[in-house]
This record gives C-alpha cells, structure tokens and sequence, in this order.
C-alpha cells in the first residue's frame, strides 16, 4: 500500500502530522508492506525567493493580527507538538520561499533519502535556531541526510532541477481536491486531512487495507491543518499528553 503526504517545510501541522502518522503507521499490522511518498506543497508560493524574515511578522500580517496575537497561536501549536516530543521553538524561526527546499525534497526521492532529508528539515525548521532557507545550510543538512554534497549544491544552482516535479506534485493536490497541509492519500482511493491523532491514522490504513471507505475523523477538535494561504487552524481542543 502507498501512503502519499503533501507537505510544506514551513507547515507546523505538517510537522505534527507526521509524528503522528508515524505513531499512527508504527500500530498498523503490515506497516512493512506501506510505502510512504511525500509530495510538493507550498504554502507560499508567491513569496519572493531571497526574503526572509521571522515568522512571527509574517503571521501578524497576514492575519491581521498584533505580534503578541500571533505569538499566542504559535505558543498552542507548540504545545502540541511538544505534546508528541518533538521540539518547538516559538518565534524564533525564518519564513520564506520553500521552492527549492522541495526541489532538494525530489533529489533525496530520487536517492532513496528522503524520509530522512525530510525529519531533518522539520528538526531545524521548528527545534533549532538555523534557517532552512540558507543555501549552505540546505547543503550542510542534505550531506547530513546521507546525500553527495557536490550534488546538493548542483541540484541548488539548477533553478531548473527537479522543478518540473514539484509543479507535478502541486497540480496533483489541486486536482485531488487538497486546499491545505498535511494531506494524506492512501492508494489514491481514500483521502485523510490534517494532522490528525495518531489513532485515526491507525484507523485509515486498517480499512485502506481492508478495501473500506473512511469514515470522516476529526471532530475531536485535535487535528489541525495549514491552508493555501499560510493561515494554520488551530484545534480547540487538546486531549494528549
């Protein structure tokens, strides 16, 4: 069975989500026969490559918020991931262009890397006072994902490189109906929104594999999402410790 995520760096929920998933996979008795992809999403694509600024500034503005507003949203998202033990540093942390950040993403697919190239992003991103959005940086992480450093940094220069898959990736989301981050699609027949507990998707890939429909999940109030506008819901309700 194939499990295909989208996903952008920059989403706290798509952070989440994947802990959870991978609770979620770790429960499931043929873990060993699903194959995870993850696929393009930016959240921003209109941001101009080459500006980046605190994250905390961007949310204030694009939702009208006051800075200390946007401070508490981000202090209840960390809060939930620091509740799956993931680290979180509120308010210290860049916003910027992920473009080539999922042209890297594709090089590590095509590697075999992935899976790992990705962790490592969110570790970074969401727990250590670095940009992902540094060239070197990126380089510095592929290497460290287990990636040939003279590619990474080739692959980087390439505007072109890989680009063409990451539009790819976009348009499938648009035509599958995705509107935000992280979505899940399992055997391209049933769909799971947002970084639900890890539960739920124990639940999913049981009646994936069984050939069931979903039923629709998440009126818990815990999963959250990041929609095409860079705008993060945040659940009511928080019920993990």
């Amino acid at each position: 069975m194939r499990v295909e995520i989208w996903s952008d760096i920059a989403c706290p929920w798509c952070y989440i989500g994947k802990a959870r998933f991978e609770k979620g996979l770790e429960s499931f008795a043929h873990r060993t026969d699903v194959e995870v992809v993850h696929r393009s999403f930016e959240l921003d694509p209109g941001h101009a490559k080459g500006e980046v600024g605190p994250v905390i500034d961007m949310l204030a503005a694009k939702l009208g918020r006051s800075r200390q507003e946007a401070l508490a949203m981000e202090e209840q998202v960390a809060s939930h991931a620091r509740s799956e033990g993931l680290g979180y540093l509120v308010g210290d942390r860049d916003h910027g262009n992920s473009f080539d950040i999922h042209r890297l993403l594709h090089l590590a697919k095509a590697r075999g890397r992935q899976g790992e190239l990705l962790s490592i992003l969110y570790r970074v991103n969401f727990a250590e006072e670095r940009s992902v959005y540094d060239t070197r940086t990126l380089v510095d992480l592929a290497v460290e994902s287990g990636l040939d450093e003279a590619e990474a940094r080739e692959v980087l220069a390439d505007e072109g490189a890989y680009a063409d898959d990451v539009r790819a990736d976009e348009r499938e989301a648009a035509d599958l109906g995705a509107t935000g981050v992280p979505f899940f699609v399992l055997d391209r027949r049933y769909g799971v929104s947002g970084g639900q507990p890890a539960e739920v998707f124990t639940q999913a890939l049981e009646q994936a594999w069984q050939g069931r429909a979903i039923t629709p999940v998440g009126g818990d109030g815990e999963a959250g999402a990041c929609d095409a506008d860079g705008a993060c819901e945040i659940p009511q309700a928080h019920t993990h410790s």
